[in-house]
């Protein structure tokens, strides 16, 4: 069989359905229905809103005041010692009291540093510290959903629900057709 007659007919067919649909709306026209009710449809939701709260804290921190180690004193002090020592006794006796002034010395210079340290040591400090924290507080709110519209028309009675207040009057679509 030959598909171009098989092709004409279905084109055919949809041209009559197309065309069909088409007039369907030549049969609408459209009135003004009177509003007999306009009911809010209310929808409760949950708002949260953002609160922040701030306070002060006390911190508290060390400083530690340590000038060093005791090398340095102990070094300085080996030296005076030993310049001091120096300056008694002769020949070998000489060169004993150049080492037992330097020892001397050192203990000494080591004690003085240490002295020094123990004024010095760690201080507590404090200053005032800006704490923040947000949370959030939970209301619920009515919120309108649309409308619950009952109508009249012809001295009948209608509803449904609409995105908004129509007011006094709704436009209506009024499609009249033959019965089959």
């Amino acid at each position: 069989m030959n598909s171009k007659p098989k092709l004409a007919v279905l084109a055919s067919a949809a041209m009559l359905l197309g065309t069909s649909a088409a007039f369907a709306d030549d049969y609408a026209t459209y009135d003004y229905a009177q509003v007999v009710s306009a009911q809010p449809i209310i929808k409760y939701v949950t708002v949260k809103t953002p609160v922040s709260e701030c306070w002060e804290e006390t911190e508290y921190y060390t400083v530690n005041n340590y000038p060093g180690s005791t090398a340095g004193g102990t070094i300085f002090g080996a030296l005076v010692g030993s310049v001091i020592g120096h300056q008694f006794g002769s020949g070998s006796g000489n060169d004993a009291a150049t080492v037992a002034g330097g020892f001397i010395g050192g203990i000494i210079g080591n004690n003085a540093a240490r002295s020094r340290q123990s004024q010095y040591g760690a201080e507590q400090h404090s200053r005032p510290v800006k704490r923040c924290k947000t949370s959030y507080r939970e209301h619920r709110e009515e919120r309108i959903d649309g409308y619950r519209v009952t109508y009249r028309y012809h001295g009948q009675k209608y509803m449904t629900e609409m995105p908004y207040d129509p007011g006094n009057k709704l436009r209506v679509r009024v499609d009249i057709r033959p019965a089959r």
